[in-house]
């Protein structure tokens, strides 16, 4: 059986990115591991879903990106949004921010929370309180600012992951232009700037549509578009950092386990959570669900207890306090299977999904320009 792709972490994953574009920006104690070009104001420009290898397979429809595409990275572990925008905003693994995936358990509610769909009643602040990257540059004086669609401003997920900037709405997202000149605004902000730039609709393509179809590859030549108008309309001292959070595969219906169709296989299971290609399951018997899973997926799936997987690095180091937010037991497709529950009924009908530990849902490309 081939091995899970584990990130290498503190040397090339997106919790690195902040990190080493602060060693560029004042922050004290900052070290640049990946080794950007020096520059006093960055533009870093997330396009959800853009993985290394898709972006590599479907090169011919965005010759921006691809005329820059020299180098990669990875997403932490789970390879989902909400887990790799911590990672981004905060600097740290997933087992130093909590952020633990999609969906995870909350001990303190003792319930499974929806980072997507976040309770009103609980704060961003109380599910990740550690200090933001984001206010780390603040206090070493650069300004930051996100532009990102205006319904995210002050959610439970943006508080969480990226507190701190000034928040720069986007009220249509197909008003390229105006959201290039909010770009150029917010890098003139100060002698020193960092801006963080969401681009989201790819990844919506490719959950519904799939990979590579005819919605997919347009919307790739829209976010390559996209980023060759900023690179023409920002001032030439202000570098372009361009990076994805996860890839993505396209999962056949026949190769979708329904937990539902399958006699015993969530006995013991207490709780439900993850993506559909890293489920992660509470349980008072970790060792037997486990052993249970795996003989059913064989060769399918990655399944480990959470401590093998803490101890193999899957989430980097993990903070103890924390711990117990990612499964009792978590299973990683390794083939282009998903694991789906009837009472999880919008998942049925997704094509494009990620979450595990294979090269082309962790790798993500690191683009400078």
């Amino acid at each position: 059986m081939i091995r899970p792709a584990v990130p290498n972490y503190g040397v090339s994953t997106l919790a690195d990115l902040l990190p080493s574009l602060g060693a560029h920006l004042g922050v004290a104690g900052a070290n640049d591991v990946l080794g950007l070009p020096d520059a006093r104001r960055y533009v870093l420009v997330l396009i959800d879903g853009l993985g290394w290898h898709q972006l590599n397979d479907h090169a011919a429809h965005a010759p921006n990106l691809t005329a820059l595409a020299e180098r990669w990275i990875t997403s932490g572990v789970p390879s989902t949004t909400a887990t790799s925008i911590t990672s981004i905003g905060t600097g740290l693994p997933p087992g130093g921010h909590g952020i633990a995936g999609y969906s995870f358990w909350y001990p303190p509610a003792r319930t499974v929370l929806n980072t997507l769909r976040w309770p009103a009643d609980l704060s961003g602040l109380d599910v990740q309180p550690q200090l933001t990257y984001f206010e780390r540059l603040a206090g070493a004086g650069v300004r930051t600012s996100t532009i990102a669609p205006a319904h995210f401003a002050g959610s439970g997920l943006t508080t969480a992951a990226l507190r701190g900037p000034a928040f720069l709405p986007v009220i249509d997202e197909r008003n390229r232009r105006r959201r290039v000149e909010l770009a150029v605004q917010a890098s003139a902000a100060g002698e020193r700037t960092l801006s963080y730039f969401y681009e989201r609709q790819l990844d919506h393509a490719g959950h519904v549509h799939g990979l590579g179809s005819t919605q997919w590859l347009a919307e790739l030549a829209a976010a390559d578009a996209l980023v060759g108008n900023l690179r023409a309309a920002l001032p030439d001292d202000v570098r372009l950092v361009i990076t994805g959070d996860h890839g993505m595969v396209n999962v056949p219906k026949d190769r979708r386990v329904i937990v539902e169709d399958e006699a015993g296989l969530m006995a013991d299971v207490t709780a439900f959570a993850g993506e559909g290609r890293l489920r992660q399951l509470m349980t008072p018997v970790p060792d037997a669900v486990a052993a249970r899973w795996q003989d059913r997926l064989g060769h399918r799936a990655w399944v480990l207890t959470r401590s093998q997987a803490i101890g193999d690095g899957w989430f980097g180091d993990v903070n103890p306090r924390l711990a117990d937010r990612f499964g009792d037991v978590l299973v990683a497709m390794a083939d282009d299977g998903a694991v789906l529950s009837r009472t999880l009924p919008r998942e049925l009908d997704l094509v494009g999904m990620h979450g595990s530990l294979t090269p082309a849902e962790l790798a993500v490309p690191l683009l400078v320009a």
